[in-house]
C-alpha cells in the first residue's frame, strides 16, 4: 500500500519527489502539493524580514477612504471566518503594512498609520515596517491598544470604517463604545474592502481546492452523531439554530477536509444547523460525487456566497411572532462570528453570541483521535531524531555550510518518508544564533543565516499526519554553550517538566497553571512574551492551534477548564534579542490521575506527554536539577529510546546519536 507524492517548493527553489506509505485517502498528494507550492503572499516582498515600501499603497488607500467619507480605516489580520492562519488572498494587513506576522491590526488615518502586535513579533515588526508606520507594542506599559489608539484618533467627530466581515460583532461593539467616549462620529461598516481595491489585479485568487472525506477510522465518530449532539445543545438553549462560521469547526462537524489554507486542512464554507435541517455553504465545484454521497440527504448544499442572503431570510421567517410568546427564540453564533453575520441575522435582538459548542466538543478528543496522536508522535519523534543526528554530523564531522532553509528542507524530506505523512502543520522555524530570538522566525532562501555550530540552534516544527498533528520545539547546541545559555535552557527545561508533572483538580483552567512553567525563570528575574501552551488539534480534528483552551495569561484561558481528552502544548522559553533564543515544546494530553486524597470529592487530572525527542545534554546544567527532575528526565529518555530505536536499524549514525543523548544522568 503505497502513495506516491509529488510536490514543489518554488518559494525555496527546489523540486522533490517522494514515495511514502499511506493507504487511506487519495487526496494526500493533492493536499501536500498545495501546501508546499504556496508562493509568498506578495511577489514584491522579496524576503521574509525585509522592509516593504508602503508609501504608494497607503496613498491609494487614503484616496479610497476619502471616497467613502472615512477618516480612519481598520485592517485586521483575520479573514471572514476569523481564521488564525489565512489564505494568501486574505492577507490584507500584511499587504498594506509589509508586516508578515500572523497577529496584528493595522489602523490607517488620513495622516498616520499604526500597527499593533504582541510580544512574539516586536523584533520582526521593527525590521519589516517602514517609516510610514508607528509600532504599538501591545502589553507594554503606557502603550495604547489599537482600539484605544483608534478612539484617540477619532476625536472631533471623525468616522471610522471597517469591513464588517473581518471583525467580530463583539469587537465592533466595544470599539464603537470607545469611539463614542472620545467624541468620534461612528463606526461605519464598509462592505467593499478598501485594501482589496488597492491590491487590485495583483491580489491572489480565492483557493478552489477539492474537499475530501475524513474516514471514520480516523474521526472515530459519524457526522450524523455530531449533528445529533449539537441539536441537543440547541434544544437545551431553546435556540432556532446555530450558524457556523469557523472553518475548522465546519470541517470537523461534517468529517470533511480541504486545502484552502496552507498547513490547515480546511475549506471555505459556512454551515447552518437547525433542529430539522443542515445546510453547507460551499462552492459546488469543490465537491466530488463521493463527497456528495457521504453527505447524502442529511445535508443541503448551497453556494458559498449565498449564506448572508439565506440567513437573513431564514431569520425573518423563523422569528416571526406567532401568537403570544414571552421568550422569543434566537439564533446562536460563535463569539468569533463576524459583524456582517450578526447583521444578516438581524442584530442583537435575534442573536445569542456564545462560546461555540462545536469548538468545545472538538477540543475533547475521542479514543481513536488520542491513539492517533500517540502513534504519529512516535514517527515524528523518529524524524526529528534522525534530522538532529544528521545536522550535527554535517556541521561538526563534515564542516558543511548549511543555511537555515537547508535544515528545514532536510527535516521535511525526512518526515516525508514516514507512514501517513500529509504535509507540514506550519512553516518550520529553523533558526541559529540571534534569529532564534525572533519567536516566529521564518527563514527564506536568500535571506537567512548559515547555521553556526558555535551558537544556539532552535527548531520549532510540526507535521500533519492522517492520524494526528505534531508541534515540537527543541533547542540544541553543537559546540560549547555559554554559561547564560546553559542556565537559561535549564530554567526553561525545569518549567517544562514542572508543568507536565503537575496534578490539579477537575475544573482548573490553563490560566491557573501558567505560573508552573514560568516559576524558575521568574525566580531569576527572567520571563517570555508568549503563552505557555495552546490547544492542539490534529489532522483529524484540524489545526495545530486550537481553542478554546490554552495555558497562559490571556483572560480567555480562564474561561474553559481543562478536560480529559484535551491536547495542549507545553512550551516555555527565553529570548535575548540579538543573541539567542530558547524554547522547549512538548505535546501533552489531559488524563485522570490517581491521588492519595480527593479534596472536595473531585477527580484530579494530570498530563501524558506524546512528544518523543531527547533534550539537549550540552545545554543542561545538571547542578540546577533536583533528584526528582533527573529521575523524570531519565525515565523520559528511556521511553524515547525504546519507542524510536526500531526506526534506525542500519543507521548507526542516528542510533549512536540517540544512545548518547538518552544516557541517564
Amino acid at each position: 500500500m503505497v502513495l506516491l507524492r509529488f510536490f514543489a517548493r518554488p518559494s525555496r527553489n527546489c523540486l522533490r519527489t517522494y514515495a511514502v506509505a499511506s493507504p487511506s485517502t487519495i487526496f494526500l498528494s493533492t493536499f501536500t502539493r498545495h501546501f508546499h507550492s504556496t508562493p509568498p503572499f506578495f511577489q514584491d516582498t522579496a524576503t521574509e524580514m525585509e522592509t516593504v515600501n508602503t508609501t504608494e499603497r497607503l496613498s491609494q488607500l487614503r484616496g479610497f477612504m476619502k471616497d467613502h467619507k472615512l477618516d480612519i480605516y481598520i485592517v485586521p489580520s483575520e479573514d471572514s471566518h476569523q481564521s488564525e492562519y489565512i489564505a494568501p488572498c486574505d492577507a490584507r494587513r500584511e499587504y498594506i503594512s509589509g508586516f508578515s506576522g500572523s497577529a496584528g491590526t493595522a489602523v490607517v488615518t488620513l495622516e498616520k498609520a499604526s500597527l499593533a502586535t504582541d510580544g512574539r513579533y516586536f523584533n520582526q515588526a521593527e525590521k519589516q515596517l517602514d517609516t510610514n508606520w508607528e509600532l504599538l507594542k501591545q502589553g507594554l506599559q503606557d502603550v495604547p491598544t489599537w482600539q484605544e489608539w483608534t478612539a484617540e484618533q477619532s476625536e472631533g467627530g471623525k468616522t471610522v470604517g471597517v469591513d464588517p466581515s473581518v471583525i467580530t460583532g463583539s469587537d465592533a461593539r466595544k470599539l464603537l463604545e470607545k469611539i463614542k467616549k472620545k467624541g468620534g462620529a461612528e463606526l461605519k461598516p464598509v462592505k467593499e474592502n478598501l485594501v482589496d481595491l488597492v491590491w487590485g489585479k495583483a491580489k491572489p485568487s480565492r483557493p478552489m481546492e477539492p474537499v475530501k472525506i475524513q474516514p471514520f477510522e480516523y474521526s472515530g465518530k459519524k457526522f450524523e452523531d455530531k449533528f445529533e449532539e449539537l441539536r441537543k445543545e440547541l434544544e437545551k438553549r431553546k435556540s432556532l439554530g446555530f450558524v457556523v462560521s469557523m472553518l475548522d469547526e465546519i470541517a470537523w462537524l461534517y468529517n470533511l477536509r480541504g486545502n484552502d489554507i496552507p498547513y490547515n486542512p480546511v475549506f471555505f464554507s459556512y454551515a447552518v444547523i437547525t433542529p430539522t435541517a443542515a445546510t453547507l455553504y460551499v462552492d459546488d465545484s469543490k465537491l466530488s460525487p463521493e463527497v456528495k454521497s457521504h453527505l447524502g440527504d442529511a445535508v443541503t448544499i448551497r453556494p458559498y456566497d449565498s449564506v448572508f442572503g439565506d440567513i437573513e431570510a431564514l431569520s425573518t421567517e423563523l422569528t416571526q411572532t406567532k401568537g403570544v410568546e414571552t421568550t422569543p427564540k434566537k439564533f446562536l453564533v460563535s463569539t468569533r462570528a463576524s459583524w456582517a453575520l450578526n447583521q444578516s441575522l438581524g442584530g442583537a435582538d435575534k442573536v445569542d453570541e456564545v462560546r461555540s459548542p462545536i469548538g468545545d466538543a472538538k477540543a475533547v478528543k475521542n479514543e481513536v483521535e488520542l491513539e492517533g496522536m500517540r502513534a504519529c508522535h512516535v514517527r515524528d519523534g523518529a524524524a526529528l531524531i534522525e534530522y538532529f543526528a544528521w545536522l550535527e554530523d554535517q556541521l561538526i564531522t563534515k564542516s558543511a555550510k548549511l543555511d537555515e532553509v537547508d535544515g528545514a528542507d532536510k527535516l521535511e524530506a525526512i518526515r516525508s518518508k514516514h507512514d501517513r505523512f500529509v504535509g507540514l502543520s506550519f512553516d518550520t522555524i529553523s533558526s541559529t544564533g540571534p534569529n532564534a530570538a525572533v519567536i516566529h522566525y521564518k527563514p527564506m532562501k536568500g535571506n537567512c543565516s548559515v547555521i553556526d555550530p558555535k551558537e544556539v540552534y532552535l527548531c520549532d516544527s510540526g507535521a500533519q499526519y492522517q492520524d494526528g498533528t505534531t508541534d515540537t520545539t527543541r533547542t540544541l547546541h553543537f559546540g560549547e554553550p555559554t554559561e547564560i545559555e546553559r542556565t537559561a535552557y535549564t530554567l526553561v527545561l525545569k518549567g517544562n517538566i514542572a508543568l507536565e508533572r503537575v496534578r490539579f483538580p477537575k475544573g482548573t483552567t490553563g490560566f491557573a497553571l501558567d505560573t508552573m512553567a514560568r516559576q524558575f525563570l521568574w525566580a531569576e528575574g527572567l520571563d517570555y512574551r508568549h503563552g505557555t501552551g495552546h490547544g492542539v488539534g490534529s489532522f483529524l480534528v484540524l489545526n495545530v492551534h486550537e481553542g478554546p483552551i490554552g495555558i497562559g495569561t490571556r483572560l480567555q484561558f480562564s474561561e474553559v477548564p481543562l478536560s480529559i481528552g484535551n491536547v495542549i502544548s507545553d512550551e516555555p522559553g527565553y529570548y535575548e534579542d540579538g543573541k539567542f533564543g530558547i524554547r522547549i515544546e512538548n505535546m501533552i494530553m489531559v488524563k485522570e490521575v490517581e491521588t492519595k486524597f480527593k479534596f472536595g470529592d473531585k477527580p484530579y487530572l494530570g498530563f501524558e506527554h506524546v512528544t518523543l525527542v531527547p533534550h539537549c545534554r550540552k545545554l543542561i546544567d545538571t547542578s540546577l536539577l533536583t533528584a526528582e527532575e533527573k529521575a523524570f528526565l531519565n525515565e523520559y529518555h528511556t521511553e524515547v529510546f525504546e519507542k524510536t530505536k526500531e526506526f534506525f536499524k542500519g543507521d548507526s549514525l542516528t542510533l549512536d546519536w540517540l544512545k548518547r543523548e538518552t544516557q541517564p544522568y
